[in-house]
């Protein structure tokens, strides 16, 4: 995207429930996941009308008082089938043509984990909800599960919901596993209430671990990888840089760096060649060098809410940057180490702390902090 309309076009907009989980965009269909009658429900429609094609029902609704009732997690669509996952730990497989439910299992009752709830004090999803979506690795997927006897991570067979392995106790935290190559190996990795872990994807065989705790396990941001650097961080540890490496036949990791001055809280960065953006501490957009931790620049003055409750999502194009504050405001910025350098704006919907989704052209994004919100079609690009 190398420019941004000043005023993009609303193709359509419509009304939701409540809930933080993201919209997504597959194969002509827009899927999100609300709050309705108390329930977490995930409904597919039509991109080009917003007609509903189905919804279904996964269960309670999950309440806190960080915000209003409803899901938190973002839903998967891989091929035929789309992932839900409730604030309750319940996630289900469902057919993308009409919703009918293939496969689903219950983190507490099938794996032992543990859910008590806002004020409980305990680390981690346990407290505030299943918020991480799982990954999926060609025929797997792959879930923070916070489970007991070894089933902090579990890896599903993604088409029969089949367990191929689990690994670690770690107790769930709020940041998605991705899939990634470091130092030369492919494997999973997963920011829990414990810390940075590399997983095998064929066994689930602890490769290396970085322990990062925090007050109540609050581990929100998804990591990123520069070569072989895993960047991830927490409002009290810091943005962190753990360089990983080969020793023998296994793997060395070793925090090499911590910047307290780039802290994210729940907003995930983006790296851009050898240079991560995010949002920092002060609820200012922050650029670092990743091998150093290096501040490369740091600009304040774009976010709306208190610096604690303070959101940012970013989507790379190229060698530019499209952020989309929490003030419903799309900013432009070149992906540049040297400055932050605006290259468009455009006001487009309301407070929001969601991650908007983009494909041909068009933005998908979906507002309310506080009570139920729109979901919004806007075009980009023609």
């Amino acid at each position: 995207m190398a420019a941004l309309p000043a005023e993009p076009r609303v193709v359509w907009r419509m009304k939701i429930g409540e809930g933080f989980a993201s919209p997504i965009v597959a194969d002509g269909k827009v899927f999100y996941f609300d709050n309705q009658a108390g329930k977490e429900t995930l409904h597919a429609i039509a991109e080009s009308d917003r007609h509903e094609l189905w919804r279904a029902a996964v269960d309670d609704t999950f309440k806190d008082e960080q915000g209003p009732p409803g899901p938190r997690c973002t839903p998967i669509v891989d091929g035929d089938r789309v992932y839900a996952q409730s604030g309750k730990g319940e996630l289900q497989c469902l057919r993308v043509t009409d919703g009918h439910l293939v496969w689903r299992v219950n983190f507490l009752k099938d794996f032992g984990a543990v859910f008590l709830g806002e004020d409980s004090k305990v680390p981690g999803a346990a407290e505030h909800g299943y918020t991480a979506a799982p990954a999926i690795d060609k025929d797997s997927l792959i879930a923070c599960v916070g489970g007991t006897n070894g089933a902090g991570i579990v890896c599903f067979e993604k088409r029969s919901g089949k367990v191929r392995w689990k690994s670690q106790d770690d107790l769930a935290a709020y940041a998605a596993p991705v899939i990634a190559t470091v130092s030369g190996v492919r494997q999973s990795v997963c920011f829990t209430a414990g810390g940075l872990i590399g997983l095998d994807l064929g066994n689930g065989a602890l490769l290396w671990r970085v322990p990062i705790k925090t007050s109540y396990g609050r581990n929100c941001t998804t990591p990123v990888m520069v070569d072989d650097w895993v960047i991830a961080g927490s409002y009290q540890a810091g943005l962190i840089g753990v360089k990983v490496s080969r020793n023998g036949d296994g793997f060395r990791a070793e925090q090499a760096w911590v910047n307290k001055a780039a802290a994210p809280n729940f907003s995930s960065p983006v790296a851009v060649g050898r240079f991560v953006f995010g949002l920092g501490p002060t609820k200012n957009l922050i650029c670092v060098e990743a091998t150093t931790g290096k501040l490369a620049w740091s600009k304040e003055g774009w976010f709306m809410t208190a610096a604690n409750m303070a959101h940012a999502a970013f989507l790379v194009f190229g060698e530019n940057i499209l952020v989309c504050t929490d003030g419903g405001q799309l900013i432009l910025i070149a992906a540049d180490a040297s400055e932050c350098r605006e290259l468009g704006r455009a006001q487009v919907c309301g407070l929001n702390w969601c991650n908007p989704a983009f494909a041909d052209g068009r933005l998908y994004v979906r507002d309310g902090i506080k009570a139920s919100g729109t979901l919004y079609s806007i075009e980009l690009s023609r």
